[in-house]
């Protein structure tokens, strides 16, 4: 017997998505508000938030925040298309759809590149990075995905950046799903661009992809962008000659709501409170989870406090649509898998969600594989 879906959903959803995320009252609160594009008050908000995207890496001084209009592949195409020239070739680190995306932007804008490809639920190595860099001296740049949403698997950030630096080349970080959760020290980590969005784990709503630059790598770089509305060296130079105005239609409600999440995350204790939380929901989630007989893809020592991935149950009462519908049905909103080899869905930790919302997650898949009859929550035995 499948699970019946009731006619009305909860008032109450709590995505737990990679994004889009659930977002606080206060969030929602901030885009009530009509703003003028050029108004002094707009362009406040404007320096406020990009002040404050500095700080959160300990840049100031050093590096400059650019927001963009769009998703955060907006942000990973311009940063791309920006900072690698025409003449120049990237190294793409891949152990998911993510790094792939990059290969494709590579592809559609004609940027010379190679890549080390990795299984979903293995991470790259500063050691293949470094031989790989060694071996082919046209390698201008290096790009890595800091938490591999596919998986969840956090990739060695610093050790990879140390091997980028040590070998002469310049690194380039999609951190879409780490910004904010995970702490980057720009003083410590050499990268010239790290690209992020509003709606990941500042919690934000969706609309403003940024990267946040060098600043002496980002002044390098005039002319070498495919794309008008993605050149972050000429989006950068408008805003700061013209007082901190966009250069075409900003999106006013998104940034209102973007400073006010960035107000809350700094009141939960910034990087460090925000992944003390992210980091009980993923313990209590992975624990509930196990209890019941999933298995997680990803070791412990590899897994990031954002999304994890479970295998799919062997039983052949499990239908993942039914699944979902009846989690959706209870008010929770969860995500396919990505997996090339494997069946699988993800469950995220991140967004304005709390133990009480984790619980209740667990308690509604209790519910949903008893009226689907599921008793083996194993996935299917892999062969030797």
């Amino acid at each position: 017997m499948t699970a019946a879906r009731p006619a009305a959903r909860p008032r109450d959803i709590f995505l737990l998505t990679p994004g889009p995320l659930t977002t606080s009252k206060e969030t929602r609160a901030a885009m009530l508000r009509d703003w003028g594009s050029r108004d002094t008050d707009f362009r406040e908000l404007t320096r406020g938030v990009r002040t404050k995207l500095v700080a959160l890496i300990h840049g100031q001084g050093s590096h400059v925040a650019v927001p963009l209009q769009g998703s955060g592949t907006f942000a990973v195409e311009a940063m791309i298309g920006t900072f690698v020239p025409r003449q120049g070739k990237l190294l793409i680190l891949v152990n998911g759809a993510y790094g792939q995306r990059i290969v494709k932007i590579c592809q559609l804008i004609g940027r010379a590149h190679s890549v080390i490809e990795t299984a979903e639920d293995v991470a790259p190595t500063a050691q293949q990075v470094e031989a790989a860099l060694q071996a082919d001296p046209a390698i201008t740049h290096v790009a890595v995905i800091h938490c591999e949403t596919t998986s969840g698997i956090l990739n060695p950030l610093a050790e990879i950046a140390a091997v980028v630096e040590k070998q002469g080349r310049a690194l380039l970080v999609d951190s879409m799903s780490a910004f904010g959760a995970i702490e980057i020290d720009a003083r410590r980590i050499r990268f010239d661009a790290l690209a992020a969005s509003s709606n990941k784990c500042i919690e934000g709503v969706p609309g403003i992809g940024l990267v946040i630059c060098r600043t002496a790598a980002l002044e390098k770089t005039a002319g070498n962008a495919h794309a008008l509305v993605l050149d972050l060296f000429d989006q950068r130079s408008y805003m700061e000659k013209s007082g901190q105005q966009w250069r075409f239609t900003p999106p006013t409600h998104v940034l209102a709501a973007f400073d006010a999440a960035l107000d809350q995350h700094a009141a939960e204790g910034g990087v460090k409170g925000r992944h003390a939380r992210y980091a009980g929901n993923c313990k209590i989630l992975v624990d509930g989870m196990r209890a019941l007989g999933f298995e997680t893809l990803l070791p412990d020592h590899l897994q990031a406090p954002i999304i994890v991935t479970f295998h799919q149950p062997a039983d052949p009462r499990f239908h993942f649509e039914t699944f979902y519908d009846s989690l959706s049905a209870q008010g929770y909103v969860i995500y396919p898998g990505k997996l090339t080899r494997a069946d699988s869905f993800r469950i995220g930790c991140i967004g304005q969600v709390h133990e009480a919302q984790m619980k209740g997650v667990l308690e509604a898949i209790k519910a949903c594989l008893k009226d689907m009859g599921v008793t083996q929550t194993g996935p299917a035995k892999r062969a030797a």
